[in-house]
């Protein structure tokens, strides 16, 4: 199943993957964003003689012929930064840009599809079918992937595979079970509505403060009183802005947050839960709610072929200490949205490792990978996209 001259090539070239990554790390774009570093890739792919197009505004799709007839698989890596203030000082590679951060691994992403794209064309003519690469923009924003896919990322494609990198995970290790992997994540804003006034005169008055704060501690019990307990569902208010002046008793109070599950079931019916608790804890207190519920990402729902593909893949070029079982988590992925459309997997690659730091949260500042879990994620993307070919 394992190619190994793909695994000679990744070898040989991960200096350069290291040198690419840096660069990337270093130049942070934000979502929509991305204008230099689509060109870089654009022009890398090119350069190893992959057609390879731009799509709108800032994504790029590469096409790999192989030698003889058969199915297309598209290996899939994001590109977009966060707006994150980089905090490893000492990074000879640190972000140039000031409150823009490779906070999240994208640049491991994009540099490791490189890699596999390069390995891939070293044996193109032995490849039965067609590989496509789809470098994708604003997956922070849980907008880009369904660009790509208006644009044409996955017509005629047979098969999608995606990588994260892991920090939570140890260097070099690799999972991908079957089934649920990422959850769907959504966002809700509710405003209430009361009437303001003296703050000394609460009688004449409808605070929007105790309006909002008392949804806030109630609406939890959608998920805890309303939802089977052995079904994965968060609810969490993060953003809340209320009142004007320490004086002065609000009129309006602006809720934001999110919703996270996996069953579609639970996400309609936690929507509903949203408006009815919203408008009877308005009411309770004289006053009005508006919901505004935002669907963001899908589901991350791996097919059961297609992820026993990556653990045969990666115990045979990796060894079978290197497949492990990642529970579920809450965390959003817009690589859903390839998954609506044809079959396929996601799978994440371990790259935490206190010795070399890098054991550190997503999106946290601090945040760094072991660039030892390069080589381990540029090869899955390869040797998957040789072994769904050529079973």
């Amino acid at each position: 199943m394992i190619n190994q001259t793909i695994k000679k090539n990744i070898q040989e070239n991960s200096e350069e993957m290291i040198r690419i990554r840096r660069k990337l790390h270093s130049e942070p774009e934000l979502s929509w964003e991305e204008y230099q570093t689509s060109q870089f890739v654009y022009d890398y792919l090119t350069g190893l003689g992959i057609e390879a197009r731009m799509t709108e505004p800032t994504g790029v799709i590469g096409e790999l012929k192989g030698g003889e007839e058969g199915k297309t698989v598209a290996l899939r890596a994001d590109m977009d930064a966060l707006s994150v203030e980089e905090l490893n000082a000492e990074l000879p590679y640190k972000s140039k840009e000031l409150g823009k951060m490779h906070a999240c691994g994208h640049d491991a992403h994009t540099s490791m599809l490189l890699a596999a794209a390069k390995a891939l064309a070293d044996v193109k003519e032995e490849i039965p079918g067609n590989v496509r690469f789809i470098f994708q923009p604003a997956e922070e924003v849980a907008t880009g992937a369904k660009a790509m896919v208006a644009q044409g990322a996955v017509e005629g494609v047979d098969d999608v595979f995606g990588i994260h990198i892991w920090s939570q995970s140890s260097t070099g290790t690799v999972a991908c079970s079957p089934g649920a992997s990422f959850a769907s994540a959504d966002i809700f804003k509710v405003h209430f509505k009361g009437q303001g006034g003296h703050g000394a005169m609460p009688q004449a008055c409808i605070d929007a403060a105790i309006i909002a704060s008392s949804f806030v501690m109630n609406v939890q019990s959608v998920v805890s009183r309303t939802i089977d307990p052995q079904q994965g569902a968060v609810v969490t208010v993060g953003k809340m802005v209320v009142g004007t002046r320490f004086n002065v008793i609000a009129e309006n109070a602006e809720i934001e947050g999110t919703v996270r599950c996996f069953d579609p079931a639970i996400r309609d019916h936690i929507e509903k839960q949203l408006k009815i608790y919203a408008d009877h804890t308005a009411a309770i207190y004289g006053g009005t709610a508006e919901v505004d519920y935002i669907r963001g990402t899908q589901a991350v729902i791996n097919g059961a072929e297609s992820a026993q593909l990556v653990q045969q893949v990666a115990i045979e070029a990796f060894g079978e200490q290197s497949v492990y079982e990642e529970k579920p988590t809450m965390g959003g992925e817009d690589f859903s949205f390839y998954l609506d459309e044809v079959p396929g997997s996601f799978a994440l690659v371990g790259s935490g490792n206190p010795e070399k730091d890098t054991q550190w949260a997503h999106h946290h500042g601090k945040f760094n990978i072991d660039e030892e879990a390069l080589a381990t994620g540029a090869e899955l993307y390869a040797q998957y996209a040789w072994s769904f070919l050529t079973k």
